[in-house]
């Protein structure tokens, strides 16, 4: 099965010149390979200028880091999932625990992002995960957490006629996020099979894709891809490293 690897670029690169290196550097490799599906998630500012590289590699995808809930109006700042779309975007992350931590993002209005993207056909990826003093609670109090976290994030998905196959999730523990201290495989293992039962039991969604976040880089990449039910990974602070990136790659088509 094909693995997903989604390059979340935050606040990186400062240029579009140095945008276009990291992009044509990055993904030289990955043309002839069917293994693995890449996502690329730079700043907005780039999305345009890069679309027509991208698409150009069917192998690789463009995707945005975040976006608003309508569709045009009077949003200073804001950028629409219809923009994305004419933009050449495929994928938008919506709910990274970035923008709830410092723009104060709450589950309502990630709901509503998650459903107005759907809505414009894009294909959401959605980042849930618990904080530090939750995991120290144990087990349970980390289910129960993903468990409210999804049924908030996802609320009335039913409504959203033939597009909830478009949901792709990210399990990114946040205390793991920039720590270089990512989660054990084995405990990312066991949480991503309890995300797939739950969206198959609450939301009928069958098949959908269950990535692992969370300081992953080629050093510990191998460790979480061996196991099927990982379907790829999110990758944060080395997605702007040329060489990294590269040894993260051909280890994932490797694989």
């Amino acid at each position: 099965m094909k693995k997903i690897l989604i390059f979340n670029w935050k606040m990186n690169p400062p240029s579009l010149a140095e945008a276009k290196r990291l992009l044509t550097n990055n993904l030289q490799p990955t043309t002839n390979n069917k293994n693995v599906e890449i996502i690329i998630c730079p700043p907005f500012i780039y999305l345009s200028e890069l679309s027509p590289l991208v698409n150009r590699k069917s192998l690789i995808k463009l995707g945005a880091q975040n976006c608003f809930w309508e569709k045009v109006g009077a949003y200073t700042g804001e950028i629409s999932p219809i923009m994305l779309k004419n933009s050449g975007v495929e994928y938008v992350i919506i709910g990274h625990s970035e923008r709830r931590k410092y723009l104060n993002e709450t589950d309502q209005m990630i709901n509503k992002k998650v459903l107005a993207a759907l809505k414009a056909g894009l294909k959401v990826v959605l980042c849930i995960g618990e904080n530090l003093s939750i995991r120290k609670r144990g087990k349970k109090a980390v289910e129960n957490f993903i468990k409210s976290q999804l049924k908030k994030n996802l609320n009335s998905l039913s409504k959203v006629k033939g597009q909830k196959s478009k949901v792709v999730v990210a399990y990114e523990p946040i205390w793991a996020i920039g720590s270089k201290h990512p989660d054990t495989p084995e405990d990312a293992l066991e949480m991503i099979k309890y995300i797939k039962q739950l969206l198959i039991t609450h939301y009928s969604l069958l098949n959908t894709k269950v990535l692992y976040g969370g300081s992953v880089d080629s050093k510990n990449i191998e460790n979480f891809l061996k196991y099927k039910e990982i379907d790829g990974v999110l990758v944060g602070s080395s997605s702007v490293k040329i060489k990294e990136v590269k040894e993260i790659i051909n280890l994932a088509i490797n694989k």
